[in-house]
């Protein structure tokens, strides 16, 4: 709720006429309670869970030739079921677990100094804030989740989210409510450190979820704009931590690779791809002279 009369007043005080996206936050959230913004969240959450993935699994089920050359796991076809049943238990997690979390959480969002007055942030302070958003949580997941592969933390509580090794977008939450509890710490330690505007808050929060359901998707498209990132995962990176399972100490991170690659939990992905390589440069040469490679054991996914 803003502290104005009306837009003059606001100007008054900001001493400038308001742009264009200050005069529709002014609209919209002028009478309406804090609390009722920062619950925007739970709909974003929902709406990104549902939406999101839908377009790879359409084409997936009813198209899959436009998109199978890019298929991490070509050998693995996951029944029509499956994606019912992962997005089933998704949101039944959603809203016995996340959506009441975000009812009862507010009260720290405020207490860290969220805001939602005037005036919005530029564009340059919302990309400021939300890189250190996920390097903080990258970081924070990365040993969250590493200690997930643990012998208890895995036969206990992430064993859950590895029944998909070959994954698909539906299932990037798709994970006891435990972990979803555990995991949803370093997400609200960057805004913590260095808090800023509720919508820059909504931005993190759906991009966040936005990325994991790309490194989920079990597709790793030539033309996607994440791969100008720097020291970007994505969804190859992650796809071989599914791939490999529960005995899996490589690719832990998130987001980013510059955790595996420091703490050295990058090495069985990396040693992998290079073989990969070396092969399929080998099956190049020998298509190239006319030799029969049917019959090779190297194994592709």
């Amino acid at each position: 709720m803003l502290p104005y009369r009306n837009l003059a007043d606001a100007e008054v005080v900001l001493g400038r006429n308001l742009t264009t996206a200050e005069t529709f936050w002014f609209h919209y959230s002028a009478s309406m309670p804090d609390y009722l913004l920062f619950y925007h969240n739970i709909a974003f959450l929902f709406v990104t869970f549902t939406l999101v993935p839908l377009p790879i699994a359409v084409a997936e089920l009813i198209r899959p030739s436009t998109i199978a050359p890019f298929k991490l796991q070509p050998k693995v076809t996951l029944p029509p079921s499956s994606f019912l049943k992962c997005y089933k238990d998704v949101l039944r997690v959603f809203f016995f677990v996340v959506g009441p979390l975000q009812l009862i959480s507010y009260p720290s969002v405020k207490l860290v100094g969220i805001r939602t007055g005037l005036p919005l942030p530029s564009v340059w302070e919302m990309a400021a804030q939300l890189v250190v958003y996920f390097l903080v949580e990258d970081y924070g997941n990365y040993w969250i989740h590493r200690a997930m592969h643990s012998k208890w933390g895995y036969e206990k509580i992430h064993h859950v989210h590895h029944e998909f090794t070959a994954p698909m977008g539906f299932a990037a939450p798709y994970a006891h409510w435990a972990e979803v509890l555990v995991l949803g710490i370093p997400s609200f330690i960057g805004p913590a450190l260095v808090p800023g505007h509720m919508v820059t808050f909504w931005l993190w929060i759906a991009l966040r979820q936005i990325e994991a359901i790309e490194t989920h998707s079990g597709y790793d498209f030539p033309f996607n704009p994440t791969k100008f990132i720097p020291f970007y995962g994505g969804a190859e990176y992650h796809d071989y931590h599914h791939y490999v399972g529960g005995q899996s100490q490589s690719n832990f991170a998130s987001v980013f690779t510059y955790c595996d690659y420091i703490y050295g939990t990058d090495k069985g992905y990396r040693f992998q791809k290079a073989h990969l390589a070396k092969l399929r440069e080998q099956w190049t040469a020998e298509e190239h002279n006319g030799i029969d490679i049917s019959n090779h054991n190297g194994k592709i996914e």
